[in-house]
């Protein structure tokens, strides 16, 4: 059993259990790498980032694990209509951070907070034309 990618897992199965405002099939990835041509679909990708190990108490471990999910879409419509495309798109990062939160549980794993600066990639839009934004969760696993 694979601490990380269970929970990274966990937090798809949720994800994809839920019916949020713009449909999407999330999909758990270490190397999450598309095709500029793919990105007019609306990504969701779960990658586990990192966990930090400490002891809890006596006898007790506490595995504080990071996972990032990734909304990205390449912006359909012209640049005057990117404030559309963009706001709609950070609702939906707001969406999952929200639902995130009111879940609570993943598997083993509890939420303890969830990150999201910057709130998206200038680099992405600025370049690709992509909308990109990472969630970054921190979910604790206490073990004896």
């Amino acid at each position: 059993m694979a601490l990380i990618p269970d929970i990274a897992e966990a937090v798809v199965l949720a994800l994809n259990g839920h019916t949020f405002s713009q449909p999407f099939t999330a999909q758990r990835a270490f190397r999450p790498v598309f095709d500029l041509a793919e990105m007019k679909d609306l990504h969701v990708t779960v990658v586990p980032k990192g966990v930090e190990l400490s002891t809890a108490g006596r006898g007790l471990a506490q595995s504080d694990a990071q996972i990032d999910i990734g909304i990205q879409k390449k912006l359909a419509a012209p640049e005057s209509g990117d404030n559309v495309e963009i706001d709609a798109l950070m609702g939906l990062v707001q969406e999952v951070a929200e639902f995130v939160r009111a879940t609570g549980r993943f598997g083993d794993a509890a939420w303890i907070k969830t990150e999201n600066t910057p709130i998206y990639s200038a680099e992405h839009l600025g370049e690709l034309r992509q909308f990109t934004s990472v969630l970054t969760l921190t979910l604790r696993v206490m073990t004896a």
